[in-house]
């Protein structure tokens, strides 16, 4: 069933408790925007730390370099590493909960949003993932506070399971690992190949904290599937190993966004690293290369860019939210989150969209990512997904399509 979006009464008393009410927040405008976040500085997803922390950073300089919110400069960030540990995640998420921040951005992966979110929301804060797929995250009990820029794997998974089909295959086999993230993405995905008409000769989970993959990729490989897709974060590097040591021809290979990773074939094999060479991966990705661009000279170190546009709307999206209700308070500025995002002029960044709020209308914030149009759930109702490829012969990593996804 959808969410409720007004604030219910446990969530007020709990915001009353932690001291977000407008009175402490600075509803008047003369108190800082704060924002914590929750992601990957370490752990198996912490090649998306830095892209998704640089991208929050450069949103906060446009903020501020616009004149803030609420005509005041939203300070540094708290930081919080998720760790794809749940007990980790949530320490430091009742960390940001007791600094009493105003929004709280991630976690990264759909599993750690999962530990977190009743924290978070419970305490009446808003909460903005820009890397959540999991389809089951869109009828979470959260009193209307949390958001996701990135799509549900209901709008991915089609995307990559279509690739799959007008590259030739007729029979798949999967593995995933068997949580809210693996079993979602490979249920769409199921789904889509068998509407196509595309054998299901194998479809297997495996425990996330499996560290022996050869029977699974035996199992897979004996099921005489002609494309094969996994469905993983880092330990699936192990997997892929053990499938392209079976004879599994890279080509033949699909992954989703958490394996999503330019340096995944030195992760398997150091000395051969293009031996992921001819390999497909599906992720939410925006083409937008003067981001990339910005992104690149704000953070010259960067070599990924996955969900960077996803987490810059977050922090801009959630600031003209504030911008629009008037207050940092987020139990007050809530109800503006998908009102800024559709129905009304359209303006593509922080300085325009304020302006034009304070002329008197309504705006539709078309992000970094492309449109976002929240719906009653916070979820995206429009997305854009990257096929990439890696390259036949060097094994180098790129964009080989855009495709448009939106909700039905």
């Amino acid at each position: 069933m959808a969410r409720k979006k007004a604030l219910s009464l446990l969530a007020m008393a709990s915001a009353l408790s932690l001291g977000l009410t407008a009175c402490s927040s600075g509803g008047g405008g003369d108190e800082e925007f704060q924002i914590g976040y929750v992601l990957p500085e370490t752990g198996d997803l912490a090649f998306l730390g830095p892209p998704q922390i640089s991208a929050a950073e450069m949103a906060i300089a446009d903020i501020n370099e616009a004149g803030g919110v609420m005509d005041t400069d939203v300070p540094e960030m708290e930081a919080g590493d998720e760790a794809n540990d749940a007990a980790q995640a949530n320490e430091a998420a009742n960390r940001l909960v007791d600094q009493d921040v105003n929004m709280v951005l991630g976690a990264a992966a759909s599993g750690m949003t999962h530990a977190i979110y009743d924290t978070v929301t419970g305490a009446g804060i808003v909460q903005c993932s820009g890397s959540n797929t999991d389809p089951d995250l869109t009828d979470i009990e959260d009193d209307g506070f949390y958001y996701r820029t990135a799509p549900s794997d209901l709008l991915s998974a089609p995307v990559l399971g279509e690739r799959i089909v007008n590259d030739g295959h007729t029979s798949i086999a999967v593995a995933n690992r068997a949580d809210g993230y693996g079993d979602g993405y490979s249920e769409a995905l199921v789904e889509t190949a068998e509407a196509a008409g595309v054998e299901v000769e194998a479809s297997e989970g495996y425990d996330p904290e499996t560290t022996d993959f050869s029977s699974i990729a035996g199992d897979l490989e004996e099921s005489d599937a002609d494309a094969y897709v996994v469905v993983a974060f880092e330990e699936g590097t192990q997997l892929l190993g053990d499938l392209l040591e079976a004879g599994v021809s890279a080509e033949d290979l699909y992954v989703t966004d958490g394996m999503n990773d330019p340096e995944i074939g030195a992760s398997i094999d150091e000395d051969n690293p293009e031996v992921v060479a001819g390999m497909t991966a599906a992720a939410p990705s925006a083409d937008n290369q003067e981001f990339q661009d910005r992104l690149q000279e704000h953070d010259p170190d960067l070599d990924v860019f996955q969900f960077a546009p996803q987490v810059y709307d977050c922090v801009v999206a959630t600031a003209l939210a504030a911008e629009q209700a008037g207050s940092t308070d987020p139990t007050e500025y809530v109800d503006s989150m998908t009102e800024v995002t559709q129905n009304g002029t359209e303006c593509a960044d922080f300085a325009e969209c304020r302006d034009l709020i304070a002329d008197g209308e309504d705006i539709d914030y078309q992000g970094a990512s492309g449109p976002i149009a929240w719906d009653d759930n916070g979820d995206p109702t429009v997305a854009s997904i990257g096929l990439f490829k890696f390259d036949e012969e060097t094994g180098e990593h790129g964009v080989d399509e855009y495709v448009d996804s939106s909700a039905e």
